[in-house]
């Protein structure tokens, strides 16, 4: 089956885009709401082909599942490649880590949530 992933980022404020470069590693969050597994998941600086796979364990299943991962070191915003099972990949360009704590993959577009939503 084949399934467009729209992402919507949840937001929180946050200081650390005033010195990215230092400081605890940021936490992001992966929601997959998708009817397929992600079977792989990479970052990358904005813009630029240096992806770095994040470990998975095992694939996030399709339906409603989540995971956690800790943003490598460098600026705040990123490029993420997801993979799906069927070896289909979609790039989510620019998301700001600095100012938001996750992504959900959808089905269906959606609005952002912002803190206190």
């Amino acid at each position: 089956m084949f399934a467009v992933a729209l992402g919507n980022l949840l937001v929180v404020p946050s200081a650390a885009c005033a010195d990215a470069g230092r400081g605890p590693a940021r936490h992001f969050d992966l929601v997959n709401a998708t009817l397929d597994s992600v079977i792989a998941l990479a970052i990358a600086p904005a813009d630029r082909d240096a992806f770095q796979d994040i470990d998975l364990g095992q694939p996030l299943q399709g339906g409603l599942s989540s995971m956690t991962f800790d943003v490598p070191a460098g600026g705040c915003l990123r490029d993420l490649r997801v993979t799906f099972h069927g070896e289909r990949t979609q790039l989510f360009p620019h998301i700001d880590v600095c100012r938001s704590s996750g992504l959900r993959l959808t089905l269906h577009g959606g609005k952002p949530k912002h803190s206190g939503a």
